[in-house]
């Protein structure tokens, strides 16, 4: 059979005229929709084999290709989900055909019903199919242009020691617990509710996050200070495995109703769950910590993520730019030291 079901998908089987076995899914669950791909598919392969055409490829192909070569990505599933919504536009179209305005207006409609940032995370998507599709299985000689919208820069949001007090203050005895560990380390969400006991050394006052754990795939070690140490200290006991808990159970959920209404009757507005590390992080470079200090401690991959906090070194930039004075006065830098 040409055509079968894998599930509810429909996929297309056939040997081209030059003795190759084609084997790829419709991306549809309309048979009419997938037999009009397989026909478009084996007229294309005829003409590659009995004219000497180059060989056509479709954004199907391309997709699918894409998915499986990017299995490792911890973004696969988001991938394809949004090429499952890219489908409506592109399926069966070959990849030479579709041009730098379509795609400009798939951005457009998108950007209506979403955010500046969302629309690109798609552009970006189709952009990085298509470069590899040109640059690495040469299936097509360009990639179409494709420009990305300006994205408002988000202001940084932390909090004030005051505050910080007054949502503990607020908050379930395990929510506290929580979020006081992650303003001692400014670990990521994930990286604090899934941290397990294997993972500490309380002699050496250390963690560590698996790089398989950590969003850029790199293993992250964590310098526990007092704060952090009396927090865990606090968790011995109450489980084999893991640290965190609420009632015997692994904690999943963070951003729950007791963390709203946490934050509401401490005063604090406009505040998520990750300004917690905006907020070690802020509390870090006000106190003179260097940006590429912070940055390796808070594992981010490149140091324009970090420079965002540099507005808030005031007294640490003030010391530098007194080197001009000494300039000026005629004394030696090294001596007045």
């Amino acid at each position: 059979m040409s055509l079968f079901k894998r599930g509810k998908t429909w996929w297309i089987r056939f040997t081209a005229p030059s003795g190759e076995r084609i084997r790829c899914s419709a991306a549809t669950e309309d048979k009419n929709q997938a037999q009009e791909f397989h026909d478009k598919l084996k007229a294309e392969a005829w003409r590659v084999a009995k004219v000497g055409e180059k060989p056509k490829y479709t954004w199907d192909e391309a997709a699918y290709k894409w998915l499986m070569e990017t299995q490792h990505k911890k973004t696969q599933h988001d991938d394809a989900s949004k090429i499952s919504w890219l489908q409506q536009f592109f399926r069966g179209k070959y990849l030479h055909e579709i041009t730098r305005e379509e795609i400009a207006r798939i951005g457009e409609l998108k950007l209506k019903t979403t955010t500046p940032a969302t629309a690109n995370r798609l552009l970006a998507l189709i952009r990085s199919i298509f470069r590899r599709a040109a640059l690495e299985w040469e299936w097509i000689d360009k990639v179409p242009t494709i420009k990305l919208y300006r994205e408002p820069k988000r202001r940084i949001r932390y909090l004030s020691i005051e505050e910080a007090n007054k949502l503990l203050q607020e908050l379930p005895v395990h929510l506290a617990d929580i979020v006081q560990f992650s303003l001692a380390t400014g670990l990521r969400r994930a990286n604090v509710t899934k941290l397990e006991w294997s993972q500490v050394d309380m002699q050496r006052n250390v963690a560590w996050i698996h790089g398989d754990q950590a969003k850029a795939g790199k293993p992250i070690h964590v310098s526990l200070n007092s704060t952090a140490m009396d927090v865990l200290a606090r968790q011995i006991g109450k489980h084999s495995k893991t640290v965190f808990t609420y009632k015997g159970l692994p904690i999943n959920q963070v951003n729950t109703r007791a963390w709203r209404k946490a934050l509401k009757r401490a005063g604090i507005e406009d505040f998520r769950w990750h300004d917690l590390r905006h907020t070690w992080a802020s509390w870090l470079t006000q106190n003179g910590v260097p940006l590429n200090v912070i940055q390796e401690m808070g594992a981010w991959e490149s140091a324009e993520m970090v420079r965002r906090y540099a507005h808030l070194a005031p007294a640490q930039f003030a010391i530098h730019a007194r080197v001009v004075d000494f300039m000026f006065s005629g004394t030696n830098l090294t001596q007045s030291k």
